[in-house]
């Protein structure tokens, strides 16, 4: 038997009898390297692929990385402390925040994680969620709903387990959520399009597929692998595609129109409404749909990573973007942008699933 190695990283630990073992768990090198050697390019660090971002009310900054874990700053971005205690899957998709109480953080293979915002160790949540991918997040009135690869689920914190959203969407990922000031509740799926829950009060409730047809104005061809979504104070819903740009309702999701034309990218990757404008993020860079002058506006002055990951918006207002390789924070409406990577940690290859 060969000498045990014990591998302490950002938080991390991995015990293996000998190298080949973790070339085989990582295949592409995503191992994040605490001393990189700058003089040898081969092995020059990356800052890690930022999934996921929020900000609590009080401006405390969260990041989850795919291969990393969680990063915590208090201060905007200038510093970072690595918050990875109990957190057994490092690669990080979504997060969310019930104000004053927790952080919650789905993961790739290890289900929902859960920590107190003083807190510095992660509690496993992943009861009734059967291993499955947890892809986006929706808090709505102290109540928590997860999108994963087998639909939809609630958190029943007298039961500490997760219980099913209505049926339908059992083999079906949902990458977005969101609800309507009425209470409706929108699931945006991979592959399948938008559904709403039909009598999400009166069991047994049922997801109803909308029939919505998403047609990419460039190739007039329809869309139903969608990414995210969102709502409005109007209740304008906007919907973005994995490939078909994005698309608008303003009758509470009856009609559609694309907004994408003259969008440079169509690979969207976050929204955030901003009265009647519009910011996306894309495979290419930020961009604001201006209502005004229908058209769109380019919002990428100091980003030296185009390939954007995440986006969210403080309650105070700065913007910040999480890319394929650290993150950028602006405080002036996304006119320019400051690189906030340092503290964050490097790996020897950004990897993230939408390079």
């Amino acid at each position: 038997m060969g000498t045990v190695a014990v591998l302490w990283l950002m938080g991390f630990s991995w015990q293996t009898e000998s190298a080949p073992l973790l070339s085989g768990l990582y295949p592409v090198s995503n191992i994040p390297s605490l001393h990189p050697d700058d003089s040898e390019k081969t092995h020059k660090g990356f800052a890690p692929s930022i999934q996921t971002l929020v900000v609590t009310p009080d401006g405390v900054v969260y990041a989850g990385s795919f291969g990393m874990g969680l990063f915590r700053s208090q201060d905007k971005g200038k510093t970072w402390e690595a918050l990875n205690r109990g957190l057994t899957d490092p690669f990080l998709l979504c997060l969310a925040v019930i104000p004053g109480q927790h952080i919650y953080a789905g993961t790739m293979r290890g289900g929902v994680y859960r920590l107190a915002l003083k807190g510095t160790t992660w509690e496993s949540i992943g009861t009734g969620l059967n291993e499955s991918e947890v892809k986006s997040f929706l808090v709505y009135q102290d109540s928590v709903y997860a999108g994963t690869g087998t639909g939809v689920y609630r958190w029943v914190e007298a039961e500490k387990q997760w219980v099913t959203v209505g049926a339908g969407l059992d083999r079906i990922l949902v990458p977005g959520l969101a609800i309507m000031d009425d209470g409706k509740l929108l699931a945006a799926t991979s592959g399948k399009g938008l559904f709403h829950l039909e009598a999400p009060h009166s069991p047994p409730a049922r997801w109803v597929d909308s029939q919505s047809i998403f047609i990419d104005p460039r190739e007039r061809l329809p869309h139903r692998y969608l990414r995210v979504i969102a709502v409005n104070q109007a209740q304008h819903i906007f919907l973005g595609t994995q490939d078909g740009g994005i698309f608008r309702s303003t009758d509470r999701g009856h009609s559609w129109s694309s907004l994408s034309r003259n969008l440079p990218n169509d690979s969207i990757r976050s929204i955030i409404p901003d009265h009647e404008d519009v910011i996306v993020a894309t495979g290419k860079g930020i961009f604001r749909w201006n209502a005004d002058q229908q058209g769109w506006m380019g919002m990428n002055t100091g980003l030296t990573k185009l390939a954007i990951q995440s986006l969210t918006r403080s309650d105070s207002g700065e913007l910040y973007a999480g890319t394929s390789s650290g993150a950028f924070r602006s405080e002036d409406g996304g006119a320019h942008w400051t690189n906030i990577s340092q503290g964050l940690g490097v790996q020897f290859v950004p990897k993230g699933p939408y390079e």
